[in-house]
């Protein structure tokens, strides 16, 4: 079995998450998102947003997680206080990104990360995790649910310009860290 684990992302690991996102990307929203949309995902800019966000975090509960196959960054998970006008940031998480490179999935790097991030979460005092995700995603929803997440009934519309001209639907999940 292969070495396998979840650390902090560094900065050096922006290329790699830029590319699996535009991959696992490609893969989800191929025909749902324009072309130029998902080649944005993977692009140096991308690449360069990932850089400061691990580098300068908003909060010291904005962290970006990667997992490894040996030395070789497979995927990885942003975590950062919930901001949605019906959450409590300092009790209510969100998962904003759950990506493993689609050759590496099924070889438990997403429960590696999801359960790092809950672990992190936990550590900082939030009670629920929260993740917002499309239609599309049916696979990621499908391991969050069998992992205990559940839709929580809210939706809403992401523009991806913001200009209207891309509006994904979205619903949201949530699974609790700790009995109340």
């Amino acid at each position: 079995m292969a070495d396998a684990s979840v650390r902090p992302a560094t900065p050096g690991d922006a290329d790699e998450l830029a590319r699996i996102q535009a991959a696992v990307w490609a893969r989800v929203h191929d025909g749902a998102l324009p072309a130029d949309v998902l080649e944005a995902v993977g692009s140096p800019e991308a690449a360069e947003r990932w850089r400061v966000a691990i580098a300068e975090p908003p909060s010291s509960r904005h962290r970006v997680l990667t997992a490894l196959a040996g030395d070789r960054v497979v995927g990885f998970a942003a975590l950062a206080p919930a901001s949605d006008p019906d959450t409590i940031p300092t009790l209510d998480g969100e998962l904003l990104a759950l990506c493993v490179d689609p050759p590496d999935s099924g070889a438990g790097h997403g429960s590696r990360l999801v359960n790092a991030v809950a672990d992190l979460a936990r550590e900082d005092g939030v009670h629920h995790l929260h993740a917002w995700l499309a239609a599309a995603e049916q696979d990621l929803r499908a391991f969050l649910v069998g992992a205990g997440w559940d839709d929580d009934g809210a939706t809403r519309s992401l523009d991806l310009r913001g200009d209207g001209a891309v509006v994904v639907e979205q619903a949201r999940l949530r699974t609790a860290l700790v009995e109340l």
